[in-house]
């Protein structure tokens, strides 16, 4: 199966100037009973009022490789130790209020074990980060309900169709569901 390659512009906020990029790790993750985690996000700022459902992961830090950085990132935030099964493909799109142009990797991950999170302030007081577990169709419910908000719009354009291809990616031969 190719990786999916996405471009996204953000048509939520008038463009300005983009002064930057950013390499961010992504990933689907999911267990053994077919649950899937995803962060739930409650933004109160000029990107979003209220709570929102995004992937799990962050910026690659310098120096770091793919791999290390999302499995880095999934612990930080989910508190879980995982196993990359394959690279779901490269989504590039843009955050025209903060000037910035995303390259987003995103990796299909089956969780092993859940921990401690190692969450940042900002990540705890800002953003009240969270867990969230749920079905494959309540987090396309999530994504549909978020698309309200200018931020919901641009989350759901460039993750549901990463989790439909994740989806896809672990049906296995003969059978409808992973």
């Amino acid at each position: 199966m190719t990786e999916l390659q996405l471009h996204f512009q953000d048509d939520q906020w008038p463009l300005d100037y983009i002064d930057h990029d950013r390499q961010i790790v992504r990933a689907i993750v999911f267990d053994d009973s077919g649950s899937f985690y995803f962060m739930r996000v409650e933004r109160w700022d000029e990107f979003a009022e209220g709570a929102l459902i995004e992937t799990s992961g962050g910026g690659v830090e310098p120096g770091e490789d793919l791999h290390t950085a999302i499995l880095r990132e999934l612990k930080e935030e989910l508190g879980v130790t995982a196993e990359i099964l394959g690279k779901i493909g490269v989504v590039s799109d843009y955050y025209n209020l903060i000037h910035r142009h995303n390259i987003n990797h995103y990796f299909l991950c089956r969780a092993l074990a859940f921990g401690e999170k190692n969450l940042t302030q900002e990540e705890r007081e800002q953003f009240h980060l969270s867990t969230w577990k749920v079905t494959y169709e309540e987090a396309l419910q999530a994504y549909e309900d978020c698309a309200a908000t200018k931020l919901g719009k641009l989350l759901a354009a460039r993750e549901v169709p990463i989790l439909q291809r994740a989806r896809e990616m672990m049906v296995l031969p003969g059978s409808d569901h992973p």
